[in-house]
């Protein structure tokens, strides 16, 4: 099991993309693991034939240790033996080889019935939700297992719970059906068809944890500021077709807000900063994740590592390459990590403010709100007049335990300078 981050200590096998006997490539994807940070594919790390798979899936394995066997060129895939022989090594006694026999087990033929806790195995990830959902051992050995040896599997569990409970709570008898003996609350909710009980997915049930988290150990205040990003907009019209051709790259309003970002937390390095009890870590790197929406409606934070040393065209082909990967579930454990401040576009959903939650152990986010067209005052050397400008809001959640008003408001104003600076005959 491969180290997948600093704090990483264990994973859980998701699936088995390649079995014993498969023949794999170097760097070809053979599993895809689950840590508390991100789900990912672990490449081969040598040409080879798969000899042994060590654990099954949903296994929960900590790092470092052999999860499968590889043979590579010269080696030779053994068959699997079967349980019912076991030879001895060979015995220098009179040059002859003591073989012994192991009592013949007959494999009985798997049932879907219930098996006792003592014959089964359960997972990790099965008896965590059994424990959430106050299913009993007894109950759980009910269960009709799909899996390997009538093993009980994460959707068993799932379909369990989502059909009321109804499938083992049968008389065995079979002679009069017996009511289920769920809670009232829960029989009436099953009974009248008006609610869904829907599982939280894994990444949901992290990023519920991280945000209750966060909200409990941070005050959060948020201030907000209207700028006027015309300047922006007409230049990104104006370039974008050339951008592409140039760079291959499809730019986005995201990079150009981001260049200004790393330049305001230049300014303000007390943004740009975390809290270790009463010591404050201001880190010199500015490493700028950006909220990214998955296909299912959940979000992942991909970092941008040292946005400051990266020109537009970079930090354009950063943005462009982990939103397609953080789309396509490819993104690597260590690039969601060493995130200092973070950005996230709430105006992507039509929306032209928002509130955003600080990812800890950070202590501000920014949300960009829509772009959308307002009449504005414009002061010009004849006097005030009206125009019509594209305006966004830009709200800066921070935590108050660090981030007075003062040093937060000023971050939002210095921002807003530099996107309202922007050089409208810049060049690409």
């Amino acid at each position: 099991m491969p180290k997948m981050g600093e704090s990483i200590v264990e994973a859980t096998i998701l699936k088995w993309l390649k079995g014993v006997g498969d023949a794999v490539e170097l760097d070809e994807p053979i599993l895809e693991i689950a840590t508390d940070k991100v789900d990912s594919e672990v490449p081969s790390p040598v040409e080879g034939t798969i000899a042994e798979i060590l654990f099954k899936e949903e296994d929960v394995v900590e790092i470092g240790k052999v999860i499968a066997i590889i043979a590579t060129e010269g080696e030779e895939v053994a068959p699997v033996s079967t349980p019912s022989v076991v030879e001895t090594p060979k015995e220098a006694q009179n040059g002859k080889a003591a073989v012994v026999e192991a009592p013949v087990q007959v494999a009985k033929v798997a049932e879907p019935v219930a098996v006792s806790s003592g014959d089964r195995f359960y997972s990790p990830l099965v008896r965590s939700i059994s424990k959430a959902e106050g299913i009993s051992q007894a109950e759980l050995d009910g269960i009709v297992g799909t899996g390997l040896n009538n093993r009980v599997t994460k959707a068993d569990i799932l379909n369990y719970i989502q059909t009321g409970r109804k499938a083992t709570k049968v008389s065995t008898s079979q002679a009069t059906p017996v009511a289920p003996a769920a809670d009232v609350a829960g029989a009436t909710t099953v009974a009248s068809g008006q609610v869904e009980i829907v599982e939280m997915d894994r990444m949901r049930k992290l990023i519920s944890k991280h945000m209750v988290q966060s909200w409990h150990t941070s005050p959060h205040v948020t201030s907000f500021i209207e700028v006027d990003v015309t300047n922006i907009v007409n230049w990104r019209a104006q370039n974008k077709d050339k951008f592409i051709r140039r760079y291959g790259e499809k730019i986005t309003f995201t990079p150009i807000f981001i260049e200004a970002v790393v330049k305001a937390l230049q300014d303000h390095p007390m943004i740009n900063i975390s809290v270790d009890g009463d010591r404050l870590l201001v880190k010199k790197d500015l490493n700028i994740g950006m909220a990214a929406a998955l296909p299912d409606g959940n979000l992942i934070v991909p970092v941008i590592k040292n946005a400051d040393q990266l020109s537009l065209a970079g930090l354009t082909k950063q943005v462009n390459d982990l939103a397609q990967r953080a789309r396509a579930n490819q993104l690597k454990p260590d690039e969601i990590q060493g995130g200092t401040f973070t950005v996230t576009n709430v105006g992507t959903f039509g929306n032209v403010m928002g509130t955003p939650i600080i990812p800890q152990p950070q202590v501000a986010i920014l949300a960009l709100g829509a772009i959308r067209k307002k009449p504005a005052v414009l002061e010009t050397e004849y006097g005030d007049v009206i125009a019509i400008r594209q305006m966004m809001f830009l709200s800066l959640s921070y935590d108050h335990r660090v981030v007075d008003g003062s040093l937060g408001g000023s971050m939002l104003n210095t921002l807003k300078k530099y996107m309202e600076a922007f050089d409208p005959e810049r060049g690409i």
